[in-house]
């Protein structure tokens, strides 16, 4: 595949998964929100491996941040932080095994390590950006922020399922592609 359509094509998936985050925000638990990016973030990881994933993650991160976030540059790390484990994990198992039990390991891989990482980092981080004592956010963190991540983990898994193939096959008849 040429370079050229490549960069486009990663540059359509980075608007796509910007208007997802923009457009359709979820309350799921207290003030956390549901954005379905992440979706179309790993879909281009399965296209193009993780590190297409990465730049999207980022780029739409970057985005978001100047655009629509109230967090600034620590909101800007916690989306990368919590699109990247999602979207780079399922896109590496799936480059390992590209079938259809490769993409549902990869996605419930990618849904296990956004929970673990974003436990961690919503620990350290966000005291820092939320103004709330770190044992407030350890409160939190069992009750709110995993079954948060495992539903949004969930959701994106199911979701990329249903339309990686409507997306790859015609991007794959246009060569597209890798």
């Amino acid at each position: 595949m040429k370079n050229t359509q490549k960069l486009t094509t990663i540059g359509m998936l980075c608007t796509v998964a910007y208007l997802a985050a923009a457009f359709v925000r979820i309350p799921l638990v207290l003030f956390l929100k549901y954005e379905p990016k992440d979706i179309i973030i790993a879909i281009g990881g399965f296209l193009f491996g993780p590190p297409a994933s990465f730049v999207i993650a980022l780029v739409v991160s970057f985005v978001q941040m100047l655009t629509i976030s109230g967090t600034g540059p620590l909101g800007f790390l916690m989306n990368v932080l919590s699109s990247c484990s999602f979207a780079c994990s399922a896109a590496f198992i799936y480059r390992k095994k590209r079938s259809f039990p490769g993409m549902a390991a990869g996605l419930l891989g990618g849904c296990l390590a956004m929970a673990v990482t974003m436990m961690l980092w919503n620990y350290l981080v966000a005291p820092l950006y939320m103004g709330m004592p770190r044992e407030d956010i350890a409160a939190l963190l069992l009750p709110a922020f995993l079954p948060f991540n495992l539903i949004k983990g969930g959701l994106n898994a199911a979701i990329t399922m249903l339309l990686y193939k409507p997306v790859f096959l015609p991007l794959q008849r246009r060569h597209l592609t890798e």
